[in-house]
């Protein structure tokens, strides 16, 4: 049984709720449907800018009074930028839910778009920190490698380039063209009343900075994705950090509930196979998991592990050893129930949180796809078969699919360990 309110404005604006009347707090989410793949390469990152520039002010609280509000209330107030939507989320118990939204619908539709040099550093520094970090900065890698010249590929912080020039006029008018009411979804979980929210959601079109000249540009659907190649980055690091990936399955496609059981059987948690056969049984690295993203149109899976050089080509003998015992089948029935039970009880344990209830009403929302029930759910997981699982192993990681990304001191090393796996990436590699 569903337990959420769904209702669109006269604006457009769709707000989404679910009533928890034994809560006294309430998660409030503002979802934009926007984010990085709706990006020129002139505007490589302006999406996660802006999201920093709705921090710095409104024409109605300063970014100061913005902060000591929620302070004040013992409240939470955060964002994030997606590849395909940009959310303004917050928490406060529920006798400050009509300030909660008042600001944050300030935020969202009438940003002064000020402190623009001062944060502009903060998004460079950002953006630094990844370069710093391989092991983050391998999967911008993969991604670029595995979407190529696709918006999809560009990292959502998007190039130090264009931070350190855009202006505040190109940002405004991306701001009028995209946060526009027909474009945002208002999601909220815990102790809400529907009908009230409505009335305070409705004042959002006063406040918008002025009406949009034009509607949003259509996305680029990804229609095929690029033939597999290799990309290395070199860096004078103590471990090598690599990713092999490829194209996954959308975020509606009814093959999910059997990719996130390959992901659990696999390398999604401390008892998976190459965590078990890497990490606890060989010592061969620290960090070694698999990791997946879906999109409307097309998706990503992949695996990731940082080593030593004298370790690289066991750990990838053994990523490939163990792709191939799943794509044969090779599950058994106990490991495949583990999973099931695993990925139930993560999905029921984060169910008890208000923000994650918001989280999942908004994202389903504004990316318009199906929401399931939690029965629907943990039904359709329990009805994933071996056989689902090994075809999906066996069609989305065939070694002929994968590219692959690193980060280390030597290139030679990476392809001497990655020749064994994916031989038909060197050719691509020399070329």
């Amino acid at each position: 049984m569903q337990n959420y309110l769904l209702t669109q404005l006269d604006s457009g604006t769709r707000v989404i709720t679910e009533p928890l009347p034994s809560v006294r707090s309430a998660a409030i989410g503002l979802w934009i449907g926007t984010g990085s793949r709706d990006e020129d390469d002139a505007r490589a990152g302006v999406t996660h800018f802006l999201e920093h520039l709705l921090f710095k002010g409104t024409k109605k609280y300063s970014a100061q009074q913005i902060a000591e509000v929620f302070d004040t209330f013992g409240g939470e107030l955060n964002a994030a930028t997606a590849r395909d939507y940009t959310v303004v989320y917050g928490r406060v118990l529920d006798e400050h839910v009509e300030t909660a939204i008042d600001v944050m619908t300030d935020m969202v539709f009438a940003p002064a778009l000020a402190d623009l040099d001062s944060e502009r550093e903060v998004v460079l520094e950002e953006i630094a920190m990844i370069e710093d970090s391989p092991q983050e900065l391998v999967h911008d890698l993969i991604t670029q490698t595995v979407f190529g010249s696709h918006p999809l590929g560009r990292p959502v912080l998007g190039s130090a380039e264009v931070i350190s020039t855009v202006s505040r006029r190109s940002i405004g008018a991306y701001h009028r063209a995209r946060y526009t009411a027909a474009n945002v979804v208002v999601a909220a979980a815990g102790s809400v009343e529907h009908d009230r929210l409505l009335e305070l959601v409705e004042t959002m079109e006063q406040k918008l900075r002025e009406p949009p000249t034009r509607k949003p540009a259509a996305r680029a659907p990804f229609v095929s994705p690029p033939s597999p190649s290799l990309r290395f980055q070199r860096k004078d690091t103590e471990q090598y950090h690599l990713c092999l990936a490829a194209p996954g399955i959308s975020r509606s496609d009814k093959r999910r509930f059997a990719a996130s059981i390959l992901d659990g059987v696999l390398g999604g948690s401390a008892s998976s196979r190459l965590f078990q056969e890497i990490r606890e049984k060989r010592g061969l690295a620290y960090s070694v998991y698999t990791f997946s993203s879906q999109y409307a149109d097309t998706g990503q899976i992949g695996v990731y592990v940082g080593t030593r050089e004298e370790n690289l080509g066991a750990c990838l003998d053994i990523v490939a050893e163990q792709i191939s015992s799943v794509a044969a089948g090779d599950i058994a029935d106990e490991e495949l129930a583990r999973a099931k039970e695993n990925l139930k009880g993560r999905i029921m344990l984060s169910m008890e949180l208000t923000s994650n209830r918001m989280s999942r009403l908004g994202k389903s929302a504004i990316t318009d796809s199906e929401l399931l029930s939690l029965d629907r759910i943990l039904a359709e997981i329990e009805a994933v078969e071996v056989s689902a699982v090994a075809q999906l192993a066996g069609l989305l990681l065939a070694r002929d699919q994968l590219s692959a990304a690193a980060i280390g001191p030597r290139e030679d090393r990476v392809l001497a360990a990655v020749e064994t796996v994916c031989p038909g990436l060197m050719a691509a590699a020399a070329a």
